[in-house]
């Protein structure tokens, strides 16, 4: 599914789609350059999901958990190219919470074999292209909940 964004509005919106379609152990993968607005999705999906403390980016601290509707994980591995130590991952991805990982072609070992992709890439200033896949059966089923969900919301 590919979605094209025009607005930070529009980042939001979405965002807080996907995190209001999640269930625990879902696991979300957010590829893109350096500043292409991963951190600023993740902040409006813990938003979506609730979290009412400030979500920062956990570049230096790999890992944060945040308090929403469910537990909040949000990883940045960019600083863990080459990482052969498992950090516990398992425990976040088939724990009771969502987790959002920046990054993880940095760990492409040890991510579960169910998630959701999503690679963002710039256009311009504020316009970016979402493109959403899935692998596995329960990330297959929450796209198509999504898609559902972002065509309602762009047909209102």
């Amino acid at each position: 599914m590919e979605l094209q964004i025009n607005s930070i509005e529009d980042t939001q919106s979405i965002a807080e789609i996907i995190a209001r379609c999640s269930k625990p152990q879902t696991v979300i993968l957010l590829i893109g350059d350096l500043g292409v607005g991963k951190t600023t999705f993740s902040q409006f999906f813990g938003k979506g999901l609730g979290v009412t403390s400030v979500i920062s980016s956990p570049t230096f601290n790999i890992i944060k958990s945040y308090e929403g509707r469910m537990p909040f994980h949000h990883m940045d591995c960019y600083r863990l190219e080459g990482a052969e130590d498992d950090l516990g991952f398992d425990d976040y991805f088939y724990g009771d919470g969502v987790t959002l990982v920046e990054w993880p072609q940095m760990i492409t070992d040890f991510l579960p074999d169910d998630y959701l992709q999503i690679k963002i890439e710039r256009v311009d200033e504020s316009k970016r292209i979402f493109n959403i896949t899935s692998i596995g059966p329960r990330s297959t089923t929450m796209k198509e909940l999504i898609a559902n969900e972002i065509a309602t919301y762009r047909h209102e």
